[in-house]
């Protein structure tokens, strides 16, 4: 199984521990894997994004344009922003949580809703609100967690290989939620 992931949000959404949990569980699988995340030049609203590769070979964590298969989009303008990185038909699970970015605040510009609904006519889209997922699971803060069921269930890594990385990366009193939420975004699909 080889699967080139992106991963796309803004500062302050748990990227980074999403995509070690991702990675880690992976690896746990046996496969070898090569991430990294870029957020040195984030703050809290500002643009980050990570990618996972992992396979029986893995040489580079970049992942070449046309090349990506799953894109988690945490925000959906920069699910948007990152598409551009996906085969056509690929899949991109989508938080519809939006989080507005300072131009369209200041309202120098309109959020690209239609160009966001657009994705639809090129990859396998599949919107949730995780926020609101999580919240029925017991905390908010798990949000990450229930698109992470949701990329598990097009994964080939067993489920007891993500909870044990899951348990192992998230604090002991956010366990059992985080659980939760994971098997919402797994039953989601």
């Amino acid at each position: 199984m080889n699967k080139n992931i992106i991963l796309a949000g803004v500062g302050g959404q748990g990227l980074v521990l999403a995509t070690k949990i991702i990675s880690e569980t992976a690896f746990r699988a046996g496969l070898e894997v090569k991430t990294n995340d870029v957020i040195g030049l984030s703050q809290r609203g500002g643009m980050v994004w990570g990618s996972v590769r992992m396979g029986e070979k893995v040489y580079s964590p970049n992942i070449p344009a046309k090349e990506g298969d799953i894109l988690v989009g945490l925000e959906p303008l920069e699910a948007f922003r990152w598409s551009h990185l996906m085969k056509d038909g690929g899949h991109i699970i989508l938080n519809t949580k939006e989080v507005y970015p300072t131009p369209v605040l200041l309202e120098e510009v309109d959020y690209p809703h239609e160009e966001i609904e657009g994705l639809e006519n090129r990859y396998k889209v599949v919107k949730i609100n995780a926020r609101e997922e999580a919240k029925e699971a017991g905390n908010i803060k798990a949000a990450n967690t229930v698109l992470i069921g949701m990329l598990a269930k097009l994964l080939t890594i067993p489920n007891s290989i993500w909870e044990e990385t899951i348990r192992d990366n998230v604090p002991p009193k956010a366990i059992d939620v985080n659980i939760q939420a994971f098997y919402r975004g797994y039953n989601y699909l």
